[in-house]
């Protein structure tokens, strides 16, 4: 009969040092590789691992001339330390939220690279978060709309700047900002010197051109449907880099792309017909852990915006 684990309940101080380590090697598939992040030797590691072995009766990976390898034993271990650390995490987030004063990451995403208009806006609500807040470590970056869903549904991020169209289950949107987007070509493009009156719907129809990546509205819909598209480009910056290049056309808003058209880069093709409004949207979990700072967010966001 196998001998019970030795592990006390609840687990010891001491045991969740040698998980957070056993979690370390696992992630960095190895004791050699793990010796960086946890700033000890390998031959401590070794030595911790086979602690943990002990005190859990279990072998839980093989090392030797095949490689580092979990048991069956050590990938249910490491899953069961994953959802263990994670709920200290969420401990540790429930607390920090319950003090009158705000503390912790505050994380921000937006699928875009941000315009001057909005980087001045963005910094407006910088202003005010760290004035109410000023213990909140913010952080910001830039994503893409799959990964901003997905972390906000884990409350790994507390606000995403995304477009407004395609509304996720879980999610609360509200509208922020509101700009029309118009289908532009660059300098080295064909239709650059060709009067608007000259690009017929059959010559439109020809050229190749980039789709946003993302569903989009009606309005949007039906002038997508009017192109020939033959690349995708899921955020502002690397669709602007693909018209750039002269090979193709492509939607984008005027903002992104105003001082190509002051020093003659860029052209608009058919501005009054050939446009869409583009929406951004303030994102949030419904039910978030941290409700007290999604609400200095958003009412931060609101008084700048609008």
């Amino acid at each position: 009969m196998q001998k019970s684990s030795i592990i006390p309940k609840p687990v010891a101080e001491y045991d969740l040092r040698l998980l957070r380590i056993f979690k370390a090697v696992v992630e960095n598939s190895g004791f050699s590789a793990a010796e960086t992040e946890l700033g000890i030797s390998r031959s401590t590691i070794s030595i911790h691992m086979s602690n943990l072995e002990q005190r859990m009766k279990l072998k839980l990976c093989s090392r030797g001339r095949g490689g580092f390898a979990l048991t069956e034993d050590g990938q249910s271990v490491y899953h069961a330390a994953n959802n263990l650390f994670e709920s200290l995490h969420d401990f540790s987030l429930l607390v920090s939220s319950l003090g009158s004063e705000l503390s912790g990451e505050l994380v921000i995403l937006s699928a875009d690279q941000l315009d001057q208009t909005k980087q001045k806006k963005l910094a407006e609500i910088i202003q005010i978060i760290h004035d109410n807040s000023p213990n909140l470590h913010l952080v910001l970056d830039v994503d893409s709309i799959k990964n901003i869903e997905r972390q906000l549904l884990k409350d790994k991020a507390h606000i995403g700047l995304l477009p407004g169209y395609q509304k996720v289950e879980g999610l609360e949107y509200q509208a922020i900002y509101s700009e029309p987007i118009f289908l532009c070509c660059s300098k080295s493009h064909p239709f650059f010197e060709r009067l608007d009156s000259e690009i017929d719907e059959q010559l439109l129809a020809t050229a190749p051109a980039i789709h946003p990546g993302i569903d989009i509205d009606n309005e949007g819909r039906e002038q997508l449907k009017k192109l020939n598209l033959a690349a995708k480009a899921y955020q502002f910056d690397t669709r602007k880099a693909m018209i750039l290049s002269g090979r193709y056309l492509g939607y984008l808003p005027q903002s992104t792309i105003q001082q190509e058209l002051n020093r003659g880069e860029f052209r608009l093709i058919q501005p009054s017909k050939l446009t869409y409004q583009f929406h951004l949207s303030l994102v949030n979990k419904k039910a978030p852990r941290e409700l007290n700072k999604i609400a200095l967010l958003k009412e931060a966001f609101i008084k700048v915006f609008q």
